[in-house]
Order: C-alpha cells, then sequence, then structure tokens
C-alpha cells in the first residue's frame, strides 16, 4: 500500500518536496487543458523530481459523465493530446471522473461516457473515479480496467478490488489542510497507472514465471481472519482498505469461497 493524495493546486517543487518529505508517493493531478488547475509539463517536472508519481485524472465538471458515449470519446481524444503535451507516457493510466452520486437511471450513461473515454485512449489505461455504486457497474460493465473509488456517495461500502481509495476530503468536504494547500488524501494498492516525467515505459515490469507453491487453505484462512479482526478493530480507513483487499486476493489465489 502506498500513500498519497489528490490536489486542484499545482505543486512547485519546493512544495512538492515537502510532501515527499511527509512520506507521500504519488499525487493525483488534474489532466485538464486549460483552467487554473491543469497539470503542466514544468509541473510534472517537478513532482517526478521530488520522487511522486503522478496519477492523471480528467475532469472538467463534476457530471461530465452526463454527456454519454459522445463526450466521452472527446474527452478521451483531448486527454491523450494534453497526455502528450505534459509528457505522461503511453502505457501508463488515464483516470475519467464521476464526481457526483449517480443515481440507477444516470447510471448507463456514464457507463458510456467511461466507455467512449476508453475507446478513445488505445495506448493508455483507462480508469473510472467515483463512488462504490459507479465502481461495481464499471467493472460489472468492463468499460475500464482501473478503479479509484471515493469514500463519498459509499456509504461506508468498498469496492474489491481498486487501486485508489480517497479516504478523506478533510472535515468540511472540501480538502484537508496540508503544506498550506487543501488535499484529499488516498491509499493505493499496487498496478495503478501512475507515471513519471521522463520514465519510457511506467507499470509494473514483467517477473520471470516461476513454478507457484501449493497454498495450505487452512493456513490462508487463517490469515484471512486475522485480517478480518484488524478490519473490525483499526478505525482507519487506509489500513481497512489494505486488510479488505488482501484478504480478497489471498481467498481469488487459494480458492476459498465466503460462505
Amino acid at each position: 500500500m502506498a500513500k498519497g493524495f489528490d490536489c486542484a493546486t499545482p505543486l512547485t517543487a519546493a512544495l512538492a518536496g515537502k510532501f515527499a518529505a511527509d512520506g507521500m508517493e504519488f499525487v493525483c493531478r488534474y489532466l485538464v487543458p486549460s483552467g487554473w488547475k491543469k497539470l503542466t509539463r514544468e509541473e510534472a517536472e517537478a513532482i517526478s523530481a521530488a520522487g511522486l508519481e503522478i496519477g492523471s485524472v480528467w475532469e472538467t465538471t463534476a457530471d461530465r459523465a452526463l454527456g454519454g458515449y459522445a463526450a466521452g470519446v472527446e474527452d478521451g481524444q483531448k486527454a491523450v493530446e494534453v497526455a502528450e503535451a505534459v509528457g505522461q507516457p503511453k502505457g501508463s493510466c488515464i483516470y475519467f471522473a464521476v464526481d457526483f452520486d449517480a443515481t440507477t437511471a444516470q447510471m448507463p450513461t456514464v457507463l458510456e461516457y467511461i466507455r467512449g473515454a476508453s475507446e478513445a485512449t488505445p495506448d493508455h489505461f483507462t480508469g473510472v473515479y467515483g463512488s462504490y455504486t459507479v465502481i461495481e457497474a464499471a467493472r460489472a460493465a468492463g468499460v475500464c480496467s482501473r478503479y479509484w473509488q471515493t469514500y463519498a456517495w459509499s456509504g461506508g461500502r468498498l469496492s474489491s478490488p481498486i487501486h485508489i481509495h480517497q479516504y478523506n476530503n478533510g472535515p468540511t468536504g472540501v480538502g484537508l489542510p496540508m503544506n498550506g494547500i487543501g488535499v484529499d488524501l488516498n491509499a493505493s494498492f499496487g498496478n495503478e497507472g501512475f507515471w513519471r516525467f521522463g520514465q519510457a515505459k511506467p507499470g509494473v515490469e514483467e517477473e520471470p514465471e516461476m513454478e507457484q507453491p501449493a497454498f495450505d487453505q487452512h493456513a490462508a484462512q487463517k490469515v484471512i481472519d486475522d485480517l478480518g479482526a484488524l478490519y473490525r478493530a483499526c478505525a482507519d480507513p487506509a489500513v481497512q482498505a489494505a486488510a479488505h483487499y488482501a484478504a480478497d486476493e489471498l481467498r481469488k489465489a487459494t480458492g476459498i469461497t465466503i460462505e
């Protein structure tokens, strides 16, 4: 699990360095063509030089996904242009935001938006940012491959597996003050599609295939039970998310089913 944050405020080299010194490992920033919150090539260089990875998110308006498939294609094409301009390499991920409490009636349109964005970004992984219901629906429909869930509108539910979990938007929901700016806190769990400026090919390197050991289901279930106890005993959402994710992955690896 990695610690990170997202913010609308552009980061200077000094500010990026402060967050790195605080133990942050990544920052999610806005991949948009214009406006005060946009990520620039210079900022991407500064963030990367500070040792932080970058997560790219496209969001012009909170409910843009209600534009459906055509809007998704248009945004995907623009996102690719901006990604190239700021130095984001192919093979990394662009997340498209569904930054509102999407209803059941709106969900088909939202999914078509993500489908259009995905089709327009063939050289990048496509992700979605949204609530539990958005993440669950996107996974079921197969419209993208990366999932960034916000705790907002999620009613305490956590989809699994996810790649990023946004778990704190501050006391009033508009950002937690850190180093003089408002940020949202996130935890990530691997293969998120993050990138750094000048990195030729982001992502996890392929490891040589190795013979897989036999799993002891009894021992695995004991670990799963311990993870469940940790989830219930800890109030930290990031720790809860990590415990939930680890238990789910262990179940899948060992063939254990939930009774």
